[in-house]
């Protein structure tokens, strides 16, 4: 008898998906669809609003890994805060509420061409870095907050920090922009 064949006889195996596996599946192809729509909009309020639903789905994702608190982060922090963020930049710049010619700069196939391969080599990197990685199961929850947070307050505090510097420097560059085009009708 052959391994996939034993694997699905056997109960749950890679021919005898979960419901869980299911519902991450469909979350995922929900995500990437909302993603896509995202990027090749051309109204920039509505590329807003898809990317809310895209980051949603990914908190969705991490809440099927029972990874609740970076879910809850995901909500708060991406989908609040970051959004928000964007769109009080769209309205301080003035930004078009209709379609926006200037969206398109006719570049698409180029830019497929990176996303593509920017996409190829990340799948690659990831595969390639996890692929001896096994998660001991009985060991605990590895989404826990405890776990979480200890990780990120240990290794990841300097990218958060860099990640708020940043939104910062666009706030202000947003502020900026709509007071110049303010002082040039003057």
């Amino acid at each position: 008898m052959s391994t996939a064949v034993h694997l699905a006889a056997g109960g749950h195996g890679f021919l005898s998906p979960t419901g869980v596996e299911i519902a991450f599946l469909l979350v995922g192809i929900a995500t990437f669809a909302a993603a896509v729509v995202t990027v090749t909009t051309k109204q920039l309020v509505h590329a807003a609003l898809w990317l809310v639903v895209a980051l949603g789905g990914l908190a969705v994702e991490y809440l099927l890994l029972t990874a609740e608190f970076i879910a809850w982060v995901q909500v708060l922090i991406y989908v609040g805060s970051v959004v928000v963020l964007l769109l009080f930049g769209l309205m301080l710049t003035k930004a078009p509420i209709g379609r926006s010619p200037d969206a398109d700069s006719g570049n698409r196939p180029a830019a497929l061409a990176v996303a593509v391969a920017s996409a190829a080599a990340l799948v690659w990197v990831v595969v390639d870095a996890f692929r001896a990685t096994w998660i001991d199961l009985d060991k605990g929850v590895q989404g826990s907050t405890a776990v979480s947070g200890t990780s990120l307050f240990r290794y990841w505090v300097l990218p958060f920090e860099a990640l708020s510097v940043l939104l910062l420097a666009a706030l202000v560059g947003a502020i900026v922009l709509s007071r110049k085009k303010a002082e040039e009708k003057r």
